[in-house]
């Protein structure tokens, strides 16, 4: 796939990609599917064509990481360790403020969502349910800020989110070892506690930390 080649670096930045006759022959298109490809790159900012020099790879700068589909190629052939890491940084900065805000502007939909997944996570019996009601749990947590900013920022991050979570459950002693952790952050939102689920949901970040560095 052009997209995952051009992420991991196999063509560099600032550089020119071959002829379409070349990309064709190596990725196994049609010359259709490959200008459709080369379309939706351009868009998502990872190339560009210039009259006469052909179709360049744009700088690391330039590349729209903050489009699904690129996070989610970037998520495949970047370092493991060093992707959770920066994604974690990422949900550091937003999380344990959007559990305050949560906690302030919550409205009875949007508090009976993330009750619903509090439960969920409680009745969990495998790892597989469990990751599914903890990723329900946080992307309610960002719907329940009353901020539509906010609410985008969990679809953006849905995908690599739920192979984070996945990751950290097989890690611990047991997949729900974090229940207390996510209760707390429940319990202060219900509250409408906004320091106490700032305080809870920078903790339970803690506990991911500490794994993904483990």
């Amino acid at each position: 796939m052009l997209a995952t080649a051009i992420l991991r670096g196999d063509y560099a930045p600032e550089t020119v990609l071959p002829r379409e006759a070349e990309l064709m022959d190596t990725f196994g298109v049609s010359r259709t599917v490959l200008r459709e490809a080369l379309r939706t790159l351009t868009s998502k900012g990872l190339i560009e064509s210039r009259p006469r020099v052909g179709t360049r790879v744009r700088p690391r700068i330039a590349w729209n990481l903050l489009d699904v589909d690129v996070l989610d190629w970037y998520s495949r052939v970047a370092e493991p360790l060093t992707f959770a890491l920066k994604l974690q940084e990422m949900r550091e900065m937003i999380e344990p403020y959007a559990a305050a805000l949560a906690a302030s502007s919550h409205t009875e939909e949007t508090y009976t969502a993330l009750a619903a997944a509090h439960a969920a996570m409680a009745a969990a019996r495998n790892v597989d349910e469990w990751v599914r009601a903890d990723l329900r749990f946080h992307l309610s947590v960002l719907t329940a800020c009353s901020n539509e900013l906010l609410i985008p920022l969990g679809t953006l991050i849905e995908r690599t989110l739920e192979a984070q979570l996945r990751l950290n459950a097989r890690r611990a002693e047991v997949y729900n070892a974090s229940l207390a952790e996510h209760t707390a952050v429940f319990e202060a939102i219900g509250a409408r506690d906004a320091a106490g689920a700032q305080r809870a949901m920078a903790g339970l970040l803690g506990v991911t930390r500490r794994r993904i560095e483990a």
